[in-house]
């Protein structure tokens, strides 16, 4: 048996400290793609208990991320392209995710990719100075390190959401 080797890496062409947050978020990626590979439509679309749905996590995933790049690291606004991917409300009025239905596993790992490809490249040229700088907001202080912190918390809570709804919705309990 193949001896494991468990340690975090720094992702290449990133100052190294950032690399390696930044190599923690994709890993946490790396591991909801593999768990969501070849789901049905069905699968997708599927609630259990009215909850939302897979497809409406990735999209609240992908949501929050761009959110949070544009509005907290980068103080903007949104690049057009990246609105574009998003044409449903964040939540509905009672503060449920909109149920986003209809969409392919491919559209929502598409829009996931295209957000992560667009955050990772503002921080290729970050240094550590502006990583850990401050963006002072009208509700708090938030730095970049905080940002991906917060975002490796929040996409591993949904992926266990999202697998545990893929277990229930596979064995027929909707």
């Amino acid at each position: 048996m193949k001896r494991e080797v468990l340690k975090v890496m720094s992702l290449p062409g990133y100052e190294a400290e950032i690399g390696r947050w930044l190599w923690c978020l994709e890993d946490v990626r790396y591991t909801l793609l593999k768990e969501i590979d070849g789901i049905s439509q069905r699968v997708l679309d599927g609630k259990v208990d009215e909850r939302q749905s897979i497809g409406s996590l990735l999209y609240h995933i992908a949501l929050v991320e761009a959110d949070w790049l544009y509005t907290e690291v980068l103080e903007s606004e949104w690049d057009p392209e990246i609105q574009s991917l998003f044409p449903f409300e964040f939540s509905t009025e009672d503060g449920r995710l909109t149920h986003v239905g209809g969409q392919s596993l491919g559209e929502h790992i598409s829009r996931l990719n295209m957000v992560r490809e667009v955050f990772l490249s503002h921080f290729r040229s970050m240094d550590l100075a502006d990583w850990q700088r401050a963006r002072v907001l009208e509700r708090y202080d938030v730095t970049p390190e905080w940002v991906v912190y917060h975002l490796i918390e929040h996409e591993s809570h949904h992926r266990g959401q999202i697998v545990h709804l893929l277990r229930k919705l596979q064995n027929g309990q909707e």
